[in-house]
């Protein structure tokens, strides 16, 4: 049985997408097979991994909309079991389209159910945003992975989404599970990044990842070239801390499925 993870934090810039893709790709170089869901209109996981989002005619807005069936979806990626549902700047205009519908907040979900144990895990890059296609991505998942920039205001705003995760947990998803906060972007020169770990390690103990993601210019570059940073530079510290990731969270899933 696959798992289905969302990488969801309302605050941009943190290193949602960065962490989604690399993730995705560090899990298919362990030989897990992986779907990643864009659920983001900016659409840059789908051109992380090279896919031109101008070509994407069947993607998340269709899966959402329900007008194409998750399946026929699906694109081959340039990552080792790698996967995508790709979106394109048209799923913007999805929050306002699902608004009326039935059972809105379970239309990922829904469409999920018939591809959801051909992959090992799901995981689904949300948007910057705590509107109706995150709350499908958090209805859909099974678990939540929440990065935390290692900067100033770190912890802005994460009350409010551990607040939607609640209200989710109590009205649509009682089994959703906070899978882990991953600190991002910290570099050990700065006083304000250790101060930054200190706090969130204190605050959430058990909740943290032990692997901490460092600010790294190879990452940066990384998707300017459609590539995941394993298949940019295998060798970079960016590589090592996503593969460093992945087999923490593979060893916290051993149980599940086939992780």
């Amino acid at each position: 049985m696959g798992k289905i993870i969302a990488i969801a934090n309302q605050k941009g810039g943190v290193g949602k997408t960065t962490t989604s893709v690399n993730l995705a790709a560090s899990l298919g170089v362990l030989e897990k097979k992986i779907l990643l869901i864009d659920a983001d209109p900016q659409a840059n996981a789908s051109s992380g991994l090279g896919i031109d989002i101008e070509s994407v005619s069947a993607g998340t807005y269709q899966v959402l909309e329900h007008t194409v069936d998750a399946k026929n979806a699906i694109q081959q990626t340039n990552s080792p079991n790698v996967e995508i549902i790709a979106a394109h700047i048209d799923l913007v205009a999805i929050e306002i389209e699902l608004v009326d519908k039935e059972r809105r907040e379970y239309m990922l979900k829904d469409s999920l159910e018939q591809i959801k144990n051909d992959y090992d895990y799901i995981i689904i890059d949300c948007a910057p945003s705590l509107g109706l296609i995150t709350l499908n991505s958090l209805v859909a998942a099974d678990s939540v992975i929440i990065p935390i920039q290692c900067e100033y205001f770190a912890l802005e705003g994460l009350g409010k989404l551990l607040n939607t995760i609640k209200s989710v947990q109590k009205l649509h998803n009682p089994k959703l599970d906070i899978e882990g906060l991953l600190l991002t972007m910290f570099d050990s020169r700065l006083r304000l990044s250790n101060q930054v770990v200190d706090e969130v390690q204190k605050h959430f103990s058990t909740m943290v990842f032990d692997t901490i993601i460092r600010r790294n210019t190879r990452l940066g570059e990384a998707p300017s070239y459609g590539e995941s940073i394993i298949a940019y530079d295998a060798t970079s510290k960016g590589a090592v801390n996503y593969l460093n990731l992945a087999n923490e969270l593979l060893k916290k899933n051993q149980y599940y499925g086939k992780g």
